[in-house]
């Protein structure tokens, strides 16, 4: 390419460049410079002023340039089919539509044609412009509904979007795009988890983990736990229910998983214990999809080249059998804190009013317990049934019970050894933060709008969140 070339083809575009300003563009720039100008010299306002002036002020000049800019992206788009590719017929422009984008309305005339084998009609700048089927929302603002909701109750997320972006969006609006941008991430999900259920799928990412981590033999950690929701059941029908003997459900099953590799764990500055980087599964739809999302998010952690997977978890029948189905090789842990409440039940029971003496009688069993001596403690256990009767010798039978189930998953001692976690405290406090979006004193859900934010806010923990909205950087993690 000559240098005459160059020139002429970086003239050209900046005059497109320049083609995208308002007539009074430059008026509004020095109007807005003017205004930040007198901030400057006012004693009483700081940089934080500034910075209001500035977003305020340049609101409506960025609106008008991005106004002109989607016009000139529609006007380039050709009069073929979104779906199938085939050209329109009965193609007419002209066809106006109001967008509501970050900085504002816009509007934006485009062309209408007519697919003969999609048999429908089409607006194929509609696609270009990353408008969703059902709304005119801009791709900003439905990223904008989709972290704000998963994060808080829509009215609240209205008030902070104004807040911050400088743009009134109504709550409405943002429960709307957020539900549609949840259903969009659950179909996304499914495509992505597709191929993991098959061998082609493993081998590929087999592959790519090949080329991307570490040879060495690791152990994959993964830790299962399930919290409740409540959602409107029946709802205007629960009278009529309760008056045929009917108590309407309301709380129900979430699952969940979390999933890393043991050399992953590490440190703060404090030497509070923290995981680097691990995979996120939280889903409303049963034990079944959590067991194939599951296996499709160990799969990119690296199931396939894993020298061996520990799964820890509360003593819950559903974990075990989950755990025996799909990792059928896998050590199994019980989570040591559960383990030291059923302990501590039996203290109580044994001294319900000295709690000094309840902890003496305790501590050397926990101390057993890290030792890995589980069968000391079921023996003496064992040895003061005869001491018990009626309901506290029932509920000794029963601690007796659980840990005679759990025997060969009491290896603590090991545990520390090995640098493992004794418990599933990693996957506690993930259920926990979900719970602070999901459980808020006055909400019900329904099961289609709750798995709908639930994707949304596992894309984002997982560093998916660009797949969604490509014109983002990735929020999170950044090696998936």
């Amino acid at each position: 390419m000559t240098t005459s070339t160059l020139a002429m083809e970086e003239s050209s575009a900046a005059a497109a460049a320049v083609a995208l300003l308002p007539e009074d563009g430059e008026a509004q720039w020095l109007g807005l410079a003017e205004r930040m100008q007198r901030c400057v010299h006012c004693a009483e306002e700081n940089l934080g002023h500034l910075e209001e002036r500035l977003l305020s002020g340049g609101h409506e000049l960025l609106r008008q340039m991005l106004e002109k800019a989607a016009q000139a992206k529609a006007a380039a788009v050709p009069p073929r089919c979104p779906v199938c590719r085939q050209p329109l017929h009965r193609s007419s422009g002209g066809h106006g539509t109001t967008i509501q984008t970050r900085f504002g309305e816009i509007r934006v005339a485009r062309a209408r044609g007519y697919c003969r084998r999609c048999h429908k009609w089409r607006f194929p700048a509609d696609v270009a412009l990353g408008l969703p089927p059902e709304g005119t929302q801009s791709p900003a603002v439905q990223e904008i509904a989709a972290l704000t909701v998963s994060k808080m109750p829509a009215a609240e997320a209205e008030q902070v979007v104004e807040r911050l972006v400088g743009t009134k969006i109504s709550a409405a609006t943002l429960g709307r795009q957020a539900r549609q941008q949840g259903r969009r991430a659950q179909e996304k999900r499914a495509s992505l988890d597709q191929p993991m259920s098959g061998p082609a799928g493993r081998v590929q990412q087999d592959r790519d983990l090949q080329m991307q981590l570490a040879l060495e033999p690791f152990t994959l950690v993964i830790e299962l736990d399930a919290w409740n929701i409540r959602e409107r059941d029946d709802w205007g029908h629960s009278a009529q229910k309760r008056a045929q003997g009917e108590e309407p459900p309301r709380w129900h099953w979430v699952y969940g998983g979390t999933c890393f590799r043991l050399g992953h764990r590490g440190e703060t500055a404090s030497g509070r214990a923290t995981i680097l980087s691990r995979g996120y599964v939280m889903t409303r739809g049963g034990i079944e999809a959590l067991r194939e999302q599951l296996w499709a998010e160990a799969s990119r952690r690296g199931l396939g080249r894993t020298n061996e997977v520990l799964i820890v978890a509360d003593g819950a029948v559903w974990i075990w059998k989950l755990a025996g189905d799909r990792f059928p090789g896998a050590r199994q842990r019980v989570d040591f804190y559960h383990v030291s409440e059923h302990l501590w039940t039996v203290a109580r029971t044994l001294h319900p009013d000295d709690a000094s003496a309840a902890r003496a009688w305790v501590e050397p069993l926990l101390a057993k317990l890290k030792a890995d001596d589980g069968c000391a403690v079921i023996t003496q256990l064992e040895e003061l049934r005869p001491r018990l009767e009626g309901e506290a010798g029932a509920q000794l039978d029963r601690e007796i019970e659980y840990l005679k189930t759990n025997r060969a998953r009491l290896d603590y001692g090991t545990a520390k050894a090995r640098g493992e976690p004794l418990g599933s405290g990693a996957m506690e406090s993930t259920c926990r933060q979900y719970q602070c979006r999901f459980k808020r004193p006055g909400q019900f859900w329904t099961q289609s709008g709750d798995e709908a934010l639930l994707c949304l806010e596992t894309f984002r923990r997982n560093g998916r969140w660009h797949l969604l909205f490509p014109h983002s950087a990735p929020i999170g993690p950044s090696n998936n």
